[in-house]
C-alpha cells in the first residue's frame, strides 16, 4: 500500500491566490504562504525560518540585476527610444494594441520555455518598448487616448510580460521551480523525473496563452467604449 500523501501543504497556494486577489503586499503574501505550508507540513518552526532565510540569501543579488539595466535604458529613452518605437509601430497598418501584446506574449512565453528568462522584463522591455508601442497602436486606430486608457494599456503590457514569464519558465526543465517540485515529491515518496514535470507544464502554459490572448482581443473591442467613457468624464 502506498503511503498517503497529505495535501494540506498546498494551502500555501491558496494563500498566494487570495493574497494577490486582495492585492496585499507580495512579500507579506509569499512569507505567510511559506509559513502556512511549513506548518501544514508539520515542520519545526526553526526549520521553516531556516528555509525562508536560505531563500532570501539565494536571491539577495536580485535587486542588483534589476538595477543594473536602468542607466542604459534611461540613456536610450533620453535619446528617443520610445519615440522610435512608437513611430515604427505606427507604420504598421494592421497593428492593434491587442495583437501587438499577443505577439509579445508568444515571444516572452516561448523564450522563457527555452530558459531565456532575461529576454523581456518590465525595466528593459515593457517600459521603454512594449508599452509605448501598445499606446501607439491604439492611437493609430482610435486617435488620442485619455490618461486612464493609457494607464490600462501600460498595466496590460506589464501583465502580459508576467503571464508569459510565469507560465513559460515552468516548461524549462532546469528551472528552479521544476527542481523544487521534484525534490518535494521525492521527499514524500513520489519519485518522478524533472522532464516529466516540465512536460506537464505545457498544457498549463498553452491554456494561459489562450486565456490571456482572448483577454487582449477583447481589449481591442472594448477600447472604443473605454475611450468614449473616459472622454465623457473629462468633458466639462
Amino acid at each position: 500500500m502506498p503511503a498517503t500523501v497529505s495535501l494540506w501543504p498546498l494551502i500555501g497556494v491558496a494563500v498566494v491566490i487570495v493574497g494577490f486577489v486582495l492585492r496585499f503586499n507580495p512579500i507579506v503574501v509569499v512569507t505567510v504562504a511559506g509559513l502556512a505550508t511549513g506548518l501544514a507540513a508539520k515542520l519545526p518552526p526553526d526549520l521553516i525560518l531556516a528555509k525562508l532565510g536560505t531563500g532570501f540569501v539565494k536571491t539577495r543579488n536580485l535587486p542588483l540585476t534589476l538595477l543594473l539595466p536602468l542607466p542604459v535604458i534611461g540613456l536610450l529613452e533620453r535619446h528617443g527610444l520610445r519615440e522610435r518605437a512608437q513611430a515604427w509601430i505606427a507604420g504598421i497598418r494592421s497593428a492593434t494594441a491587442g495583437r501587438l501584446l499577443i505577439v509579445y506574449l508568444f515571444i516572452r512565453e516561448s523564450a522563457a520555455a527555452m530558459g531565456l528568462t532575461l529576454v523581456g522584463g518590465h525595466a528593459p522591455m515593457v517600459r521603454p518598448l512594449v508599452a509605448p508601442m501598445t499606446e501607439a497602436a491604439a492611437e493609430q486606430t482610435h486617435g488620442p487616448l485619455p490618461p486612464a486608457v493609457r494607464d490600462r494599456l501600460k498595466a496590460l503590457a506589464a501583465a502580459t510580460d508576467n503571464v508569459g514569464l510565469f507560465f513559460g519558465e515552468d516548461i524549462f526543465v532546469a528551472f528552479g521551480s521544476i527542481v523544487l517540485m521534484q525534490t518535494f515529491l521525492a521527499e514524500n515518496g513520489i519519485v518522478t523525473d524533472p522532464l516529466h514535470i516540465a512536460l506537464w507544464g505545457i498544457p498549463t502554459a498553452i491554456a494561459a496563452f489562450v486565456i490571456h490572448a482572448a483577454r487582449l482581443l477583447r481589449l481591442d473591442r472594448q477600447l472604443p467604449a473605454l475611450i468614449a467613457r473616459e472622454g465623457a468624464k473629462a468633458a466639462p
